[in-house]
């Protein structure tokens, strides 16, 4: 005993090393100095086993604690065939290596799986995002069949284990040295079949079907949002859990308002006299109507900011605002008599100067530096 070198060293990992941090030394040792890759190599061997034996003591928890205690004094490898209650190598190997030569799906057959998750698109109206509703939908999907409650096979019947793999679910294969698990090819890794299978699932124990579901829509729901049902997806296979339901919110073209996050903007267009000599108007919020005061000499495209007139967030409290940005709007289709009007007010806003249209005159001023510079 004195002779054999740490475990932790022969794997070349720390005391404080994890199963998967065991197993992936293992296995990059085992790979590399395995004999079928080392023919006629006797230290290459000699690594092989001291790794095998190293993994088998570490890998089992009893083990490992008498190793840390004892040392090699604790635990007995002296023995042929790993000591007693050891595993033997085609356990460990399997343990290690079976997920890449078709095992990793653990010992034992009638596995069970868990059903697919689903996608549901649901468009809702601003109004109902904003708000949050309760709506319900119709999802086609697989479940159980009522027939045979999920077995798969006829009433009065049952699944029986697989002749071939005798229940485990997978069958074992001698490849030289390696003893390979593979799923077994009859059974497909259930480890039973149904002789006499149900009629109205044909022995998959899932039928296809649509249920309706009650969808609750929480307040300030927006576009991209996700609502997970869970359970309320494909039921699972031989008893394996139901998937999840995954409502995708889409939120449908508002004819007023458009919403950036919280934030409600809408444009609201005025006369032009009202832009002028100020005034007050009607502007819609989702809550109903309110006031706006528009002063006098508003320009357009001024925004006014109406607090917590937005959308409340679906992840906290805050309320989010309504931002109006005013339009002013050209008449049309005039008469002589208005046309005369605005004329004679135009004249008059001539003969006033720049004083009644400041960024007209300061526009007029940078397009006059403009090219001057490009003749110059």
């Amino acid at each position: 005993m004195a002779d054999k070198r740490d475990y932790y060293e022969v794997l070349g990992v720390s005391q404080n090393a994890d199963e998967a941090e065991l197993k992936k030394a293992y296995r990059r040792l085992a790979m590399k100095h395995h004999p079928d890759r080392n023919e006629g190599d006797d230290k290459a061997e000699d690594k092989f086993k001291e790794a095998k034996e190293a993994y088998d003591v570490l890998s089992d928890g009893r083990k490992r604690a008498a190793y840390d205690q004892f040392g090699h004094a604790g635990v007995d490898t002296s023995a042929a065939g790993g000591g007693q209650g050891s595993a033997g190598f085609g356990d460990i190997f399997d343990s290690v290596f079976g997920d890449i030569f078709g095992g990793g799906g653990g010992r034992g057959g009638n596995r069970v799986y868990r059903g697919a998750d689903l996608r549901y698109n649901l468009e809702l109206s601003l109004e109902d995002a904003v708000s949050g509703t309760t709506v319900k939908i119709r999802v086609p999907k697989m479940v159980v069949c009522e027939t045979c409650k999920g077995s798969g096979a006829k009433k009065g019947s049952s699944p029986v284990n697989c002749p071939t793999c005798a229940g485990h679910g997978q069958v074992r294969m001698q490849q030289g040295f390696f003893s390979v698990q593979q799923t077994c090819p009859q059974c497909r890794g259930q480890g039973k079949i149904i002789s006499d299978p149900c009629g109205p699932c044909r022995g998959e124990g899932r039928v296809r079907d649509s249920k309706t579901i009650s969808v609750k829509v929480p307040e300030g729901v927006d576009n991209g949002d996700r609502i997970r049902l869970s359970g309320e997806g494909e039921a699972g296979e031989n008893g394996g859990p139901s998937g999840d339901l995954y409502v995708h919110i889409s939120v449908k073209e508002h004819p007023i308002f458009v919403r950036d996050s919280t934030d409600l903007y809408c444009d609201v267009p005025i006369s032009f006299t009202t832009a002028a000599l100020g005034g007050e108007i009607e502007v819609p919020t989702l809550d109903g109507k309110v006031k706006l005061k528009i002063p006098a000499e508003s320009q357009s495209g001024k925004l006014f900011r109406l607090r917590s007139k937005g959308v409340r967030s679906v992840r906290n409290s805050s309320k989010g605002d309504l931002l109006c940005r005013i339009v002013i709007e050209t008449p049309v289709k005039l008469t002589s008599k208005q046309k005369e009007l605005l004329q004679a007010f135009e004249d008059s806003m001539i003969s006033g100067g720049n004083k009644h249209s400041p960024q007209a005159s300061s526009w007029l001023d940078g397009v006059k530096k403009f090219f001057d510079s490009m003749t110059s």
